[in-house]
């Protein structure tokens, strides 16, 4: 076990004499190890951390709601994406509401939402355009992450008998009422109609189910029925079901699909004339996404890696040929191949983990760095730091292997006379 240990301690020893010894051979040997640890971990990372916040916004918005309407999303529709047929197929109106509502009134949320694109909204002097708008139902804060911040939300009656009121997003209140102006109780005008808005919803970005309330507006679905023709297929509304209980969402699901058949009158042998769309299929894509961009991460780094390899494996041949005389003096004096080859070995793992730790300290700060500007989580995971000490190892010892056996090999009495 001392044998050991003092072989290891002078491998480490020997390792860093070398780097201090020959600076400019060691840093451009070690270069292909940095840039190849770098490369995979910082690949890694930055998938992980995506990840890890897209699983927390399907959380958040919860991956136990049902968005109900023509288009199927990514992920959710195999094979061709027929946007021929999703674009002819019936609008969800107040009708289906009421007739899922009747089904799953003890089962699930069911509510209404109808998004209106490019809507021109004026304050004063102020205007505003390519805002969206969001005509909804009761229950509809209930299944989205709504919370104002002034002001306040919609009451039930406000929300079933279209009254002219509206809760608007932190951007638009930011750009229409600039200069310290308190946006509750003034009035707004878009579609041809007066509004009084009541709240202003705090700020979240744009979420995963493509609900942007910082640049949006919500008002009742009631006050814009009589504004446009929600059948119409530029509109695509959207009813969205919560289940209370996320166990039984495949169960939702179907009765789901069962009410709005018998409803639209859909045969057996017909297709759905609607999509039943869910965040877990979007996140499932995302993975398999992430999955072929880690490949192709490692594909790179493995290159660099390569690279690195021969640059150890050369400057452990050099070291080898240097030592030459020491090594037939250790050999002579009753030294196994075993404690030779070992030695050259670590020193081989040794300079390779040096360069890899290089490598993860630039993701570290580069991730650090990152995140900060872009006001986003990035960080090095443990595992993602053993994964890369682990693969500086593996470099290590395939670089050094052949070195340190041809050390171990060296006939002493000849070692000895080399010059």
């Amino acid at each position: 076990m001392a044998r050991g240990l003092q072989i290891v301690s002078n491998s480490v020893v020997q390792s860093l004499q070398e780097l201090k010894a020959n600076k400019l051979r060691t840093f451009l040997s070690l270069l292909g190890i940095t840039i190849g640890i770098f490369c995979i971990i910082a690949v890694l990372t930055s998938l992980d951390s995506a990840r890890k916040m897209i699983r927390t916004k399907v959380e958040t918005l919860g991956s136990d709601v049902l968005y109900i309407g023509r288009w199927p999303w990514p992920g959710e529709e195999q094979g061709e994406y027929k946007w021929w047929e999703y674009w002819r197929r019936p609008s969800m109106t107040n009708f289906e509401v009421r007739a899922l509502d009747a089904q799953l009134h003890d089962m699930a949320l069911v509510t209404l939402c109808l998004p209106l694109n490019q809507i021109n909204v004026k304050y004063a002097n102020q205007e505003v355009s390519s805002v969206r708008a969001y005509a909804i139902n009761t229950g509809f804060e209930k299944v989205q992450n709504i919370e104002v911040v002034n002001g306040r939300y919609f009451s039930t009656s406000e929300l079933e008998g279209g009254n002219n009121n509206v809760v608007i997003g932190s951007e638009i209140a930011k750009s229409l009422f600039n200069g310290g102006v308190t946006p509750v109780g003034k009035s707004i005008s878009f579609l041809g109609r007066q509004y009084i808005v009541i709240g202003v919803l705090k700020k979240t970005g744009q979420n995963m189910a493509d609900f942007d309330f910082d640049n949006g507006i919500l008002t009742p679905y009631e006050s814009v029925t009589g504004l446009v023709d929600v059948k119409s297929l530029q509109y695509n509304p959207r009813l969205i079901v919560k289940s209370y209980n996320p166990v039984n969402v495949p169960e939702v699901k179907d009765e789901v699909r069962g009410v709005l058949r018998r409803v639209h009158k859909i045969k057996p042998d017909q297709k759905d004339d609607f999509a039943v769309n869910q965040l877990n299929g979007i996140a499932k894509m995302i993975d398999d996404m992430f999955s072929k961009i880690k490949v192709a991460g490692w594909c790179i780094g493995l290159f660099s890696l390569l690279v690195g390899a021969f640059g150890i494996a050369n400057i452990m041949f050099v070291t080898v040929k240097e030592r030459t005389k020491i090594i037939g003096l250790k050999k002579a004096i009753g030294a196994r191949r075993s404690s030779i080859l070992l030695e050259f070995l670590l020193e081989s793992i040794v300079l390779c983990v040096i360069g890899g730790l290089i490598g993860i300290v630039l993701v570290e700060l580069l991730s650090m760095l990152v995140s900060k500007l872009i006001d986003a989580q990035i960080e090095l995971s443990f595992e993602n730091f053993i994964v890369g000490l682990s693969v500086s190892i593996f470099v290590g010892v395939i670089s050094g292997f052949i070195p340190a056996r041809r050390a171990s090999k060296l006939d002493p009495v000849v070692a000895i006379r080399t010059h």
